[in-house]
């Protein structure tokens, strides 16, 4: 009677779950189309967890391993997926054998949008978890973290913006025409 008891709870737990990632996918899927939305809520996430360590003057290694990780997600998400340097090696190939095609190649992200943004707010609430703990403020110097952040960040922009000028790509809709539909 025991061992039908516990097999019963196990499968109430497991149906619970279930229960629990389905209406999860439901909720994210009604947020996917709400692109504005979506990231004025993460800004605006971000902005509160920013706040909340300003005013507790604490926390500044979890501040900053949000920012790297987020480097990190804007990173990938820049990024394509496929070598560049193999398509345009392939390209020149092809063009030495005259056998030129101009076949379309779009841009596919190696992180695509949607991703970025939730694995940015998953990251954002976990970090803005943290700082309800004392054991995850670990002291430190901040305007060393901060400035180590700022030469990551210009190192590693200049590095990317280098390889999309080198590769001719634009991973951004600015400035692409908009067709409107009938």
């Amino acid at each position: 009677m025991d061992l039908n008891t516990e097999e019963a709870s196990a499968d109430k737990l497991t149906s619970e779950i279930r229960r629990i990632g389905t209406l999860y996918q439901y909720y994210l899927d009604q947020l996917t189309p709400h692109v504005k939305y979506r990231w004025a809520a993460l800004g605006g996430l971000v902005f509160l967890f920013i706040v909340r360590i300003v005013i507790s003057q604490g926390w500044y290694v979890v501040c900053y391993a949000l920012g790297i990780y987020l480097l990190n997600q804007f990173l990938a998400f820049l990024t394509p997926k496929f070598d560049v340097s193999l398509q345009q090696n392939e390209q020149n190939e092809e063009m030495e054998a005259g056998e030129m095609t101009d076949e379309f190649r779009p841009f596919i992200r190696r992180l695509p949008e949607f991703k970025f943004w939730h694995n940015s707010i998953r990251a954002a609430v976990l970090c803005f978890f943290m700082t309800f703990f004392s054991v995850f403020d670990i002291p430190v110097f901040w305007p060393i973290l901060l400035m180590y952040f700022i030469v990551l960040f210009a190192l590693t922009m200049r590095r990317q913006i280098n390889h999309m000028i080198k590769y001719k790509y634009v991973p951004l809709d600015i400035g692409k025409k908009k067709y409107a539909s009938k």
